[in-house]
């Protein structure tokens, strides 16, 4: 079974001291993405990944850990990234699929999916994400618009990511009941608060999540949510335990969420981390986690595994 890693990232940033520096590369060149203003690496907590990371960056790392294709994801509610991110992941062997952005209560939204999809490495778009988490409104999801733009999305053929906090979650349950034709993919165990320890009110509503068959969950972003720098894979353990025993290895993936995982652990740490709170299920259950789930819910081409 090919083992992928279904949820990391790239960017370069965009100085503000040098002209030269912020003059935009063009999409797909060795070097990686061209440079753009990342104001969320701006926070305190963020200082040690406030540095550009590539897909050169991540392929040794990946290959080490025994990882063989990823899913990039996108990072900045910006079209021309995924893009971009379409160009550089045709050009390159790792990445197997692009979750993309696009603005989801936009009414030209099916041409601008249409124009992904047609443009290069298009074939290579699997999904869309919208930064929910960073919206004021926690019922953000239930919006006549984007219930519109979701039912094109999955008219389009493509999942959509749900990146969500807690006190999110139900307005994404509801939105899942109401699309059961779009596939969704639950980002980061929608961030609980493993630092505390706490499982409620977050586990009760993860099952309500669970119980709709359209939904997926990433097995991912644990380390950043846990304790940073003393935090062990027994803290880690509740929470992976909830969702696989929720939505079952079937419908679980795994995530590495590289290079946002760096200031809590390394993409080796993380992968070993992974394994060893799957290491209670059998050998198939553990290839559905590390490969056969994200294949199927991103609808992945066997040619790209």
């Amino acid at each position: 079974m090919t083992r992928i890693d279904a949820h990391h990232h790239v960017w370069r940033l965009r100085p503000a001291t040098s002209v030269a520096e912020t003059a935009p590369r063009a999409p797909g060149t060795a070097s990686g993405p061209s440079r753009r203003p990342h104001d969320w690496l701006d926070a305190p907590d963020m200082a040690t990944v406030r540095r550009d990371f590539t897909l050169d960056d991540l392929a040794p790392k990946a290959a080490a850990a025994g990882i063989d294709r990823t899913i990039l994801v996108q990072v900045l509610p910006d079209a021309d990234e995924t893009a971009e991110f379409l160009s550089l992941a045709g050009a390159a062997d790792l990445v197997a699929g692009v979750v993309g952005w696009a603005d989801l209560t936009s009414d030209r939204l099916t041409d601008t999916l249409t124009a992904l999809r047609t443009g290069t490495g298009g074939e290579l778009l699997v999904g869309v994400r919208h930064l929910v988490q960073g919206e004021a409104d926690s019922g953000w999801l239930n919006r006549g618009d984007v219930r519109r733009g979701l039912g094109r999305v999955a008219d389009a053929g493509l999942a959509y990511d749900l990146l969500t906090l807690p006190h999110q979650l139900p307005a994404a349950i509801a939105t899942v009941r109401a699309l059961p034709e779009l596939t969704f993919v639950l980002d980061h165990l929608s961030k609980p608060p493993i630092a505390s320890g706490e499982l409620r009110p977050w586990a009760a509503l993860i099952r309500e999540l669970a119980a709709e068959p359209n939904v997926f969950c990433k097995l991912s972003g644990m380390v950043t949510e846990a304790d940073r720098t003393g935090w062990t894979v027994a803290d880690l353990r509740p929470y992976a335990d909830e969702v696989l025993d929720a939505f079952g290895p079937s419908r679980v993936m795994f995530g590495s969420d590289w290079p946002v995982c760096l200031p809590a652990a390394s993409y080796r740490e993380v992968v070993r981390a992974a394994e060893e709170v799957t290491d209670r299920l059998t050998a198939a259950e553990r290839a559905e986690v590390f490969g056969g789930t994200a294949a199927r819910a991103y609808r992945l081409r066997k040619e790209n595994l």
